[in-house]
């Protein structure tokens, strides 16, 4: 994957639901922007320092923009905030050619989309590719309150009959029920989920219980909890022959960072994948949610902006 970045213009932005603004970004200086597949996501660089992921949901009929939901979270670490107060229309910026962690099985028998808040963005693009290839869908949007979420209006209108609101605050019976969405657990049918993380939990656990396998439950975290409890550690960079030792509290991250090692980062949550390096001798403590319970059983590699050792020495491939 290319690590050029790409110069985009905001050309249009659009205030939805509770906090929402929606972009549409279009090359400044080149014909085209790259193709992608539904579940894509791009860096966004929201300053000098400051870079985020948002997931794509471009319409079929807006081939050679990108289109990105993004929420004015309360609880941001100050990307969001800055993108709603700075971004306008006319606005240029730089982001990354897309990548996808979260790419959707176009030929499942049967696919079920359950987005809460703002992780409906992945899910619309999906929505669309299965739309177009006559693949039978389900999608289900859970938000706290009718009105709250964006893109209502489009979603009711590109998908009548596939699209179920379920808003927190309603009638009981109108709330989101993962053990009737999900029935019957068939080989044929795969669950995408993506929202917050108690959501996501309540979902993908609920699929566990009726017997779903995890090759056909597929999830991607915008944000998570970071756990730096535990003993300290030591770590070794096997390429640099240097020695580190992680305190407490501590992320491999900053302590690496500390002794003059520079490690790539983005979410610093463990969601994006950024920071995962190889680990040739120990034992990771993994605490992301980016790689997969069978990427971690193999211990070979870990997200070291969160994760932590098990064993009182890592080897990493640094």
């Amino acid at each position: 994957m290319s690590n050029t970045l790409i110069d985009v213009v905001v050309t249009s932005r659009e205030d939805q639901g509770a906090g929402v603004a929606i972009f549409e970004l279009s090359p400044v200086a080149r014909e085209s922007l790259p193709a992608y597949k539904a579940g894509a996501h791009i860096d966004i660089h929201v300053n000098s320092e400051l870079v985020r992921q948002y997931s794509l949901c471009t319409t079929p009929v807006k081939e050679g923009t990108y289109r990105v939901g993004i929420l004015n979270d309360p609880n941001s670490r100050g990307g969001s905030r800055q993108i709603h107060v700075d971004f306008k229309v006319g606005s240029t910026l730089r982001i990354s050619a897309p990548r996808n962690h979260f790419e959707l099985t176009v030929n499942s028998e049967r696919t079920i989309l359950a987005g809460g808040g703002i992780g409906i963005t992945p899910l619309i693009a999906m929505a669309y590719e299965l739309q177009a290839k006559n693949k039978p869908f389900e999608l289900h949007y859970c938000t706290r309150t009718r009105g709250a979420g964006a893109f209502a209006g489009e979603l009711q209108s590109a998908f009548p009959g596939q699209i179920y609101f379920h808003y927190d605050d309603e009638d009981h019976s109108q709330l989101l029920n993962p053990e009737e969405a999900l029935s019957p657990c068939v080989t044929g049918t795969h669950i995408y989920v993506c929202g917050p993380t108690g959501f996501m939990d309540w979902v993908i656990n609920s699929a566990k219980s009726l017997g779903y396998p995890s090759a056909q439950v597929h999830f991607e975290y915008f944000s998570a909890e970071v756990d730096n409890s535990g003993a300290g550690f030591e770590v070794y960079c096997a390429q640099s022959e240097l020695t580190v030792a992680v305190q407490e509290q501590q992320s491999i991250v900053k302590a690496l960072e500390g002794a003059g090692v520079k490690i790539d980062v983005s979410c610093e949550e463990g969601v994006c994948g950024t920071c995962i390096t190889d680990v040739l001798e120990g034992e990771p403590d993994h605490r992301d949610h980016f790689l997969t319970e069978e990427e971690k059983a193999d211990n070979d590699q870990m997200a070291l902006c969160c994760s932590r050792a098990k064993s009182s020495r890592l080897v990493l491939d640094l």
